[in-house]
């Protein structure tokens, strides 16, 4: 089994690396392969809603997105690690899983995801549940722990300090991995679930 970890940090070693980097020891315990990418620091543009991924399965802008869009196919587990900025994930992550999550085709059901977000103060829980909206409009389940996945500190060494933290990632990387083996199990014995044909409503007169 494989997690792909992206963190959107400009601080390639910083808090949310610290965060992460809990969860990468506990999946190396389980045995679950782990590629973390760092994004933070590349030109990450938004959706212009061109619609060309619909005809070309994938984004216009040949950047990280399409290099990570086949990680992401192959992958078990999704992990995004944002840092708070203004009381929501920082633009790069929104910009980078805006056009990940849109430009691949390929069906992402019963993937694992999890959000982990870091703020020195406020904004976490916010920018939690902003994240975990990619998984939700896209049939992943969404690993949980035993507080919100977030992480307090404006550097790694505030980061380290945070203990309830700390213990909250590694946490959160077990239950994952119990739930990615639970869901292997599942569609070993019953398959994926059955899909509909989608319907698709605008809110109009």
């Amino acid at each position: 089994m494989k997690v792909m970890l992206v963190n959107a940090s400009p601080h390639e070693k910083g808090s949310v690396y610290t965060a992460l980097s809990q969860m990468i020891a506990v999946f190396g315990e389980e045995g679950i392969e782990t590629k973390l990418v760092n994004i933070g620091k590349k030109d990450v543009r938004g959706c212009i809603a061109c619609l060309s991924c619909r005809e070309t399965g994938k984004c216009v802008f040949d950047d990280v997105v399409n290099e990570l869009a086949e990680d992401f196919r192959e992958c078990d587990g999704f992990v995004i690690g944002a840092p708070v900025h203004y009381a929501s994930a920082s633009a790069t992550a929104s910009a980078f899983c805006d056009r990940l999550f849109y430009s691949t085709p390929f069906d992402k059901t019963m993937k694992v995801g999890a959000a982990v977000v870091s703020a020195r103060r406020g904004g976490c829980t916010a920018s939690f549940d902003q994240l975990n909206k990619y998984f939700t409009i896209s049939s992943m389940p969404i690993a949980t722990s035993q507080y919100w996945n977030q992480i307090h500190g404006s550097c790694a060494e505030d980061a380290m300090q945070d203990e309830e933290g700390l213990q909250t990632m590694r946490t959160l990387a077990r239950n994952m991995v119990f739930l990615m083996r639970s869901i292997a199990l599942g569609k070993e014995k019953y398959g994926l679930p059955e899909k509909e044909e989608p319907q698709r409503t605008n809110f109009i007169r």
